[in-house]
This record gives C-alpha cells, structure tokens and sequence, in this order.
C-alpha cells in the first residue's frame, strides 16, 4: 500500500485527528502541523493542533497570532475533553519521544502516526512511522499529501507551508533536491504568497546582532570545521544556535560547523551543520547527541562550556 493510501485510510477511519511538533516550535514544525490540519479537515475530520510552548520564536509566534481563532489549537491538558475511542495523534518534525511538546500525551493513543525527515534513534517514537531522511523537511512531506489528496488550500496554509520549505532549506541552499523544488512550486501554483513567507522568516535585529557576536568567537578546526562558543554568561534556545550553525557553514571552506552555548533548558547545547561532506549527525552520536548528515544536535549536562568544547575537538580530531 503507498504510504499515501496508509495515511489517509488511517485519518478517514479515526474519530478525530491530534497533531503536535517538537519542543520550541520552527517554522517547519508549525508548518507542517498547518498542512495536516488543512488534510483532516479535507476528509472531513476534526483536528486539533497541541502546543505547549509558552515562548515562540518570532515567526511562529507571527503564524500562531494569524491562526489562533481558526485552528483548534489546545494544550495537551485538553486531549482528555477532546479524546475519542478511536482518536489519532500524527507527530510531525520529530521521531523521538523526549522531544515532543508533551511526551505524557503518547499514552491516550491507539493509533499513532509520525511524519518526519530526521533520523531514528533509540528514542524514536513505536507508532506508525513514515521517516524520509532524504527530504528536506516535514512540509515538504506534508505538501507531497496535500497535493496528493488535491486538498484545497487558502493562501494562509500555503505560505505556512512553504515557509517550512525555506527555513530548513536555508532559501533552497541546502539539502534540496528536484522533489523539494516540485513542492515549492506546488504550493505557490496554489496560492503560496511568497512576500508572507519573507514576512514569517524576517529576524529580530537584536537577536541578529547577539548571533554575530557568538560567530566573532570561531576557531577553525583542521581547516574544514568551525566551532564557536557563545557568551558563557548567557543562555540561549535551540534554535537561536541553529541559526548560527546554519551561518557558519556557508563559509567557504568550512565543511562544517559546531555552536556550543548554554541552554535556556539546561546544559550546554550543540547545534552543528554541515555543507553535505561530513555527518554531523554521526560526529555528535559521540558525545551522546545525534541528527542525520545536514543537522544535528547535543545537550550535555554536569559540564562546562570548555570542557564540553575540548570533547568535541577531541571527537573531530579523530575524524581525521
């Protein structure tokens, strides 16, 4: 059976569908949530989004202001009203249990659906698992259904969508193959606007300049890696040193690049990044963090910025 099939013969026999992303939402993760939301209500289900962030980066929290009154989106606390017998939680942008909005939610569910393009792990989610590690992020997986099942979008949903696209690909520069061009293409044939997706990728300006101060601190690793630490008096999300990941690796000459930085949540957080060369993904499994080829990620705790820095020389060191 197509995976298409599979999906929609699982929404179509459910009583309601639930559909959440990972911690500290992207645009990919709320993006994809949108595109799912837009497919159960195609089929005629209802379908509410959980989130349980209460901080957004900007451009979520921008999609979220424009959706909030349309979309059903709850807390986890409410799937309890909500929940029927034959009720459908759907994961998207994530695999792995520890890192959805509330990984207490799992156990309400029979029927459990994962939609994503990172990795698997140990902790990968036991449900019905559609993992594509060759695509470049989970919109461009949930634009596939949507044009497949000829769902009818409104301009909104489309530029959700395709923002997904463009955050994880960095503007069509990384991990975009002919499949994520199609999709692209698809969502702005149906109303995709792409001065909204500007508008949902612009940056705060202050934010930009603390990114650029962090990059100043760069050390070149064996001419190929650049590994930066970022103020160890400050604390910083996941993504604000993804995004710096992402600006390092653009460099020429750096294969990839490595940002370490004092989590808001705790420990001390990696974000690396790579060019397409080295698996970054396999580099961090080593300090106990993972990802796939382009993206991965580590938090570590009981040590210090330093500390943490001369492991991960040591693991690069030995890629040699």
């Amino acid at each position: 059976m197509k995976i298409e099939d599979k999906i929609k013969k699982l929404i179509k026999k459910s009583s309601n569908i639930f559909v959440t992303g990972h911690k500290n939402l992207d645009l990919d993760a709320i993006g994809a949530c949108v595109g799912i939301k837009a497919i159960a209500t195609n089929f005629g289900k209802e379908c509410y989004i959980i989130i349980d962030d209460e901080e957004h980066e900007l451009g979520v929290k921008k999609i979220i202001d424009e959706i909030k009154d349309t979309s059903n989106i709850i807390k986890s606390s409410d799937i309890p009203d909500l929940y029927k017998n034959n009720s459908v939680l759907i994961i998207v942008d994530t695999n792995k249990t520890n890192m959805i909005q509330n990984d207490k939610i799992i156990h309400y569910f029979n029927n459990v659906l994962v939609i994503d393009h990172h990795q698997e792990t140990s902790q990968t989610i036991n449900g019905i698992n559609i993992i594509d590690t060759n695509k470049s992020s989970a919109c461009e997986m949930v634009s596939s259904l949507l044009r497949k099942y000829k769902v009818e979008l409104l301009e909104e949903e489309a530029s959700i969508v395709l923002s997904g696209i463009v955050l994880d690909t960095q503007s069509f520069s990384k991990k975009t193959s002919p499949d994520t061009l199609y999709e692209a293409y698809f969502l702005t044939i149906v109303g995709a606007n792409l001065k909204k997706v500007q508008y949902y990728l612009k940056e705060n300006l202050n934010d930009y300049i603390i990114r650029n101060k962090v990059i100043m601190n760069v050390e070149v690793i064996n001419n190929k890696y650049a590994v930066t630490l970022a103020d160890s008096k400050s604390t910083y999300k996941k993504e604000e040193l993804a995004k710096i990941a992402n600006t390092l690796v653009n460099f020429n000459d750096i294969e990839a690049s490595f940002v370490l930085g004092n989590r808001i949540d705790g420990g001390i957080g990696i974000s690396a990044r790579s060019a397409g060369s080295i698996d970054v993904g396999c580099i961090l499994e080593h300090i106990g963090g993972g990802g796939d080829k382009y993206n991965a990620a580590c938090q570590i705790k009981d040590m210090n910025l330093e500390e943490v820095k001369g492991e991960l020389i040591k693991v690069l060191n030995e890629e040699e």
